[in-house]
């Protein structure tokens, strides 16, 4: 009991609406040439993704930093997870921990999310949950900055959907 009393859990929920079936919206979550186009922030790309949308199935997604993060440019942020709930077009939840490449001893953060989908007049809604369980010594300011990311790469997934 004491633990727990030390153990901080971090939560966040985004929601958006996008214009775009919910069909579309699931591939572009479950498809990784799709997510891909769109995962993470501004001046990131992704030149790794294997997605398996079962349970038990694998995701793992590697962001890079591009040129435009200065400092950071070429510094790499794997992501590796299982899911652990696919209920095709309206729900997936996976397991994860993210980390900078090479330091994965002191950046690792482990979370899970669990994203909803749901389609009303054309229109899909996703609300994505992130539940942040371990942060590494080194990874603070990461995980500080997680909800940051995950808003623009929503931001991006908008403009995905409509070009």
């Amino acid at each position: 009991m004491i633990l727990q009393l030390f153990k901080k859990k971090k939560e966040f929920t985004l929601q958006r609406t996008y214009g775009a079936p919910i069909a579309t919206v699931w591939d572009a979550w479950t498809q990784a040439e799709m997510l891909q186009q769109w995962w993470g922030p501004k001046n990131t790309f992704v030149p790794e993704c294997r997605i398996d949308p079962a349970v038990g199935g694998e995701v793992f997604v590697v962001m890079q930093a591009g040129e435009g993060m200065g400092k950071y440019a070429g510094t790499r942020w794997p992501m590796a997870g299982t899911f652990t709930r696919v209920d095709p077009v309206t729900r997936l939840t996976y397991d994860a921990r993210s980390w900078t490449d090479g330091q994965e001893s002191t950046t690792t953060i482990e979370h899970t999310n669990d994203i909803t989908l749901s389609e009303q007049d054309g229109q899909t809604t996703i609300t994505l949950e992130v539940t942040i369980t371990s942060i590494g010594d080194k990874a603070k300011m990461a995980a500080f900055g997680m909800k940051f990311g995950y808003k623009a790469q929503l931001d991006k997934l908008a403009d995905q959907l409509s070009g």
